[in-house]
């Protein structure tokens, strides 16, 4: 049997015995220097550099109450990318277009959320070293069993819950509770660790789920929930409350 974990945030003790994980924004990252290669081949100038700094705001408007619930996690998907693009300053253009059509046949076979933050393996470690079942909920596009085994993370976790497979995605709590369900976790003793508060936090807490928001550019200061900027410093957060 697995020892439990305990997570203390925003004042409150959590006892826990399994942590939910999104794949997008948490796990793995756009892999701007692709984006910037594509756009490049069209005559349009984008770094890398710049595109990830853009990111942040862009998805922050994405995440809007009156924008995210409505839509599809595909529609969103390409919507930010115009969100991004329109951050770093590059007007849409049929160059933009043709450059993003040729990212979404990529994304389709190999997932363009292929960047790992560098913190993000050695923190599921430190996750199963304390004793945590790891399960990753996202809405995805059929392709992240695949991706994970290719980026060497199927092995940090019990259970990865792809949307697309699922035929149903966030914040819908029917997501989260088959992944309950399938993983043999219990929704009180679950965290989900997401980075979209009206997808994984509303979502989450939709199914009795506390949540976490990683909010890797500080843009949720008004959020009702507990925030942090990395992987890194949730898993400081758990040796914390055990020390």
């Amino acid at each position: 049997m697995r020892p439990a974990a305990a997570l203390a945030l925003g004042g409150r003790r959590l006892e826990l015995d399994t942590l939910f994980l999104d794949a997008g924004g948490v796990l793995v990252n756009p892999d701007w220097a692709l984006v910037s290669e594509a756009l490049g081949r069209h005559g349009v100038e984008a770094t890398a550099e710049a595109l990830s700094a853009a990111e942040p705001r862009a998805k922050r408007r994405l995440d809007d109450a009156t924008g995210v619930p409505p839509t599809s996690d595909a529609a969103r998907g390409w919507l930010y990318f115009d969100l991004v693009l329109a951050g770093a300053g590059i007007p849409r253009s049929e160059a933009t277009d043709v450059a993003l059509g040729e990212l979404r046949a990529y994304h389709s076979r190999f997932n363009l959320w292929q960047s790992v933050p560098e913190d993000v393996r050695p923190s599921l470690a430190r996750f199963q070293a304390g004793g945590l079942r790891l399960v990753v909920v996202s809405n995805a596009n059929g392709t992240l069993h695949g991706l994970f085994d290719r980026l060497g993370l199927t092995p940090f976790f019990d259970h990865l819950f792809d949307s697309h497979l699922e035929k149903v995605e966030k914040p819908d709590p029917r997501f989260f509770n088959l992944a309950l369900e399938r993983s043999d976790s219990r929704a009180g003793r679950t965290v989900h660790v997401g980075d979209l508060y009206n997808v994984d936090v509303a979502g989450a807490r939709s199914a009795g789920l506390e949540a976490v928001l990683l909010d890797a550019g500080g843009l949720y200061l008004e959020a009702d929930c507990p925030r942090v900027p990395s992987l890194a410093v949730l898993a400081d957060a758990l040796q914390a409350a055990h020390d």
